[in-house]
């Protein structure tokens, strides 16, 4: 038979010249990336959402598709449900996880980094501040700012009513505001800036940092107990280059990086004597990086050798 077993469904999906998959497989297909971004703008970790996912298609496939009337914003209803129980679960991991919590980086497609709108609402910097809301207003948040989803559309995926839900989305969209950056950067400007970073990096340049990093700049890695990583965010250019320069040169190791894209967002792919060590995502303000967040656990790298294709369609 020509036809291929999808890992997320369990079930048949067609093939060039195979035969047709039923509707409930067809439309599950048809917005797979779209509820994946959903499920990982809301939690931040690729492994859950796809969790998120799986459990969003074992109750999909129990629906009587002849009561649908808007199969997309069903879909969008279930995963946010799964996503939103996942979240509230995952408080108690991240309050025993060892040092910072970063959301975990997926190398992204082309599209993604020229979808302005996309690459910000998937960026590191905004994920960390999504950080900062409590699970519901954050699911709010990400279905009506980023995905422009209807108020009873969100009252039925939260389980409140329209007008608790308009409270709840102005409040997080205030508290949002006050903590994103400040404007949005060209892309050029900071492909540059992850270039000047990058040079000054590997060349263990203290002036070259300085040069580059915000004033204000704040460092924050994650090694989740795998990795060596400093315990607590570190503010300061000056403190943030030497510490850099300053590790750098105490490791005695052969430290290259190439740029790439994560999040939507230029990036650094860095390797230690030949091997992955980590990805470095940046804030850029100003033609400045003021935020640098380096992901150095393991389990959080999985999604930097193949591209997760993102939609907010």
């Amino acid at each position: 038979m020509n036809e291929r077993k999808d890992a997320t469904m369990g079930t048949a999906e067609p093939t060039a010249g195979g035969h047709r998959t039923d509707p409930a497989t067809e439309a599950f297909v048809a917005h797979r990336n779209l509820l994946f971004t959903v499920a990982y703008e809301m939690l931040g970790s690729a492994a859950d959402a796809e969790d998120a996912l799986q459990e969003t298609w074992l109750r999909w496939v129990k629906v009587d598709l002849g009561q649908v009337s808007d199969q997309r914003a069903y879909l969008v209803r279930i995963v946010t449900r799964r996503a939103l129980d996942r979240l509230r679960t995952m408080k108690r991991r991240k309050e025993e996880y060892v040092g910072s919590w970063l959301p975990e980086p997926l190398l992204t497609t082309p599209d993604v980094a020229e979808d302005v709108e996309l690459a910000e609402s998937v960026s590191m910097a905004l994920m960390l501040v999504l950080e900062t809301l409590s699970p519901t207003e954050r699911a709010v948040f990400v279905l009506r700012e980023v995905f422009t989803v209807g108020y009873d559309e969100i009252a039925a995926a939260v389980g409140k009513t329209p007008a608790t839900v308009r409270q709840i989305a102005h409040r997080a969209r205030r508290h949002v505001d006050a903590r994103r950056p400040r404007e949005a950067v060209s892309p050029g400007q900071a492909r540059a800036a992850v270039a000047s970073f990058q040079r000054a990096l590997e060349t263990r340049d203290l002036q070259g940092l300085l040069d580059v990093l915000a004033p204000e700049v704040v460092l924050v890695s994650d090694g989740g107990g795998v990795k060596q990583a400093v315990p607590r965010p570190v503010i300061g250019a000056d403190k943030v280059a030497r510490m850099i320069v300053g590790g750098l040169g105490k490791a005695q190791v052969a430290l290259t990086s190439e740029p790439t894209v994560v999040n939507g967002n230029p990036a650094l792919l860095l390797r230690v004597d030949g091997e992955i060590d980590g990805v470095i995502a940046v804030q850029v303000e100003d033609a400045r990086i003021a935020g640098i967040y380096y992901v150095r656990n393991p389990r959080k790298l999985t999604r930097i050798a193949s591209e997760t294709p993102l939609t907010l369609k």
